[in-house]
């Protein structure tokens, strides 16, 4: 029963990355004018089984002063990882695996570990190259990871809850995407470095690092860092969706809706319709901006990005203060309890 759990949560995820990545040649091909894979299947459709399958067959190198073990448990962590965040996703309204108040803290959590087989993978190929790489991108998640907490403090404020179901549901009327419309920018931001794409791809700078953490992997191994990578994106997606565009909800208040949509099949269909828009401005930054420094990612982390979003929560902290009191003083004047709470009613 437990194996077929795996496969059902498998299989649908690596097809998934599949045809991502297919999207990501096809949308880039576009862009710089030319025609991407389209040999292999209609329209290049099977292109991405092709690269599976030549991945599965291919030699499994390992270098000679490796450690052994760490070697190839460094990827298998990254992936595995990767597919244990995305059983915190709520797609609809029914609840989630793991749903609980601290669903959000769980999650941060596992979603952490991320990090752990980078370091290993760098640090077991003894080579200095994947060392730097692994070295950088522990330095990059780490510091983008203060930024993604603080901006998101607001959000967990305002809505009183660490639950994902319970922020989507608080924006039925507006996304927050409108309410913090600043932090919603640096999010993207955040999550653009968190997964160490354009143009925060430092880790795997090729000019410099000749191919980061991953360098020494091939055929199958490097594949999982390669499902890894992409889960990560697509986790990454779906978050950004769930704080800022409603979830699965259309706003009421936005498209002068007079009622919500709750089939759990339109739920699923509008949820993944935000997540598919994510993942495709992942694709067209990747094609349009160059790569930062590694110098300018952390002075735009640790001197604009950080204290903005601390700026920002200790602001909404002094406006929330000033509204109860606001609000206290009325309930104080009318006498009228039954008064006080229709403000409150119609003020949220």
């Amino acid at each position: 029963m437990i194996l077929l759990y795996i496969l059902c949560s498998i299989i649908p995820l690596v097809i998934t990355v599949a045809f991502y990545t297919l999207a990501e040649r096809k949308i880039i091909a576009a862009i710089q004018r030319r025609t991407g894979p389209n040999v292999v299947g209609f329209w290049g459709v099977l292109q991405p089984f092709a690269d599976a399958l030549k991945a599965i067959l291919k030699e499994q190198i390992k270098p000679l002063r490796a450690v052994f073990y760490l070697f190839l448990f460094a990827p298998i962590l990254t992936f595995f990882v990767s597919l244990l965040a995305l059983n915190f996703i709520c797609f609809k309204y029914t609840r989630s695996y793991f749903d609980e108040y601290l669903n959000f803290l769980f999650f941060l959590s596992i979603s952490s570990f991320n990090v752990f087989g980078i370091i290993f993978a760098g640090w077991s190929s003894n080579s200095k190259y994947t060392m730097l790489g692994s070295l950088r991108a522990a330095a990059q998640t780490f510091s983008f990871e203060m930024c993604f907490i603080s901006l998101l403090l607001p959000i967990f404020l305002l809505n009183s809850s660490f639950n994902l179901i319970d922020i989507v549901i608080f924006q039925k009327n507006y996304w927050n995407c409108f309410v913090f419309f600043p932090s919603a920018i640096f999010f993207f931001i955040i999550i653009l470095a968190e997964t160490n794409r354009t143009p925060f791809d430092l880790p795997e700078a090729e000019a410099e690092l000749v191919a980061g953490y991953n360098l020494e992997y091939s055929a199958i191994n490097f594949a999982l860092f390669f499902l890894g990578e992409y889960t990560n994106m697509l986790l990454n997606s779906c978050i950004f969706v769930i704080f800022f565009l409603g979830g699965w909800l259309i706003p009421t208040k936005l498209f002068f809706f007079k009622f919500q949509i709750t089939s759990i099949f339109f739920n699923f269909i509008f949820f993944n319709i935000k997540v598919i828009f994510i993942s495709c401005l992942f694709i067209i930054i990747r094609a349009v901006l160059p790569r930062y420094r590694f110098d300018q990612l952390m002075d735009l982390c640790w001197k604009k990005i950080l204290p903005i979003a601390c700026s920002f929560f200790l602001y909404f902290i002094w406006f929330i203060y000033l509204f109860d009191g606001f609000l206290y003083t009325l309930e104080l004047s009318l006498l009228k309890p039954k008064n006080i709470m229709i403000l409150n009613f119609k003020i949220l």
